[in-house]
């Protein structure tokens, strides 16, 4: 057994025995992204120097949602009877490398819009397979995304990253036929887009009811795809 797994699954258990962990999981209609996406990849590949993945969309969606539902990006310890603000959204990104799983942290996810979550996603992930990440850039994360659907998985249970509250799965995207709304067709059938988001937390400190408010707003802000501004569109 090397350190690195050795490290890992010490924390996979603390993890469980430390926090009462629940996974709550929501399907988003990425269809009006797809549509973004497929207009804007090639310019801003040219201008960005770096792909348009599905990934700086949702962790955007995420750091607007954790700015509003701050309980889910804060800390708790029960002992001291304390609840700790994050004075940012740091956010970590999980990275599969052949030595193991490793979580580099994007600081100040907050205040940076698509292309910069791109970049900086796209950086530390390169750098992190690469052995070539700082110690420091893997420490001090608030709230954890990792993307396991990019292996085909379409939802899981992810183990919150201690000392954290929440970490929220990403599953693969997949075609599949869905009921929708149109005013003036009424209820029909389309292909859509799908992707299931799973969000664990822990229940010590984040309710069933504050995980379904958070995982709402993400879903709604992702469905709307209202980020054509932001991509020159």
């Amino acid at each position: 057994m090397t350190r690195l797994r050795a490290t890992i699954a010490k924390r996979m258990v603390e993890s469980l025995q430390v926090s009462a962990q629940l996974t709550a999981t929501v399907e988003v209609d990425f269809t009006a992204i797809s549509k973004l996406r497929a207009r804007a990849k090639d310019d801003f590949r040219a201008r960005e120097g770096v792909g348009l993945s599905y990934l700086p969309f949702i962790c955007k969606a995420v750091c607007e949602g954790l700015k509003q539902f701050e309980k889910i990006n804060a800390t708790i310890d029960t002992e001291a009877g304390t609840i700790s603000y994050a004075d940012g959204v740091h956010l970590g990104i999980a990275v599969d490398t052949e030595k193991g799983l490793l979580v580099p942290v994007v600081r100040d996810a907050g205040d940076l819009g698509l292309a910069g979550l791109a970049k900086k996603i796209g950086d530390l992930a390169a750098r992190t397979r690469a052995s070539k990440v700082a110690p420091d850039e893997l420490a001090g994360g608030t709230f954890t995304v990792t993307n396991y659907g990019s292996a085909g998985t379409l939802m899981d249970t992810p183990i919150i990253n201690q000392p954290q509250v929440a970490i929220l799965g990403t599953g693969a995207l997949v075609k599949r036929p869905m009921v929708i709304s149109e005013k003036a067709l009424g209820d029909i059938i389309a292909i859509r887009d799908m992707m299931y988001l799973s969000m664990s937390y822990d229940h010590r400190l984040v309710d069933g009811a504050d995980a379904a408010r958070f995982l709402s707003f993400v879903k709604a802000r992702l469905e709307a795809g209202d980020f054509a501004a932001e991509l020159g569109l």
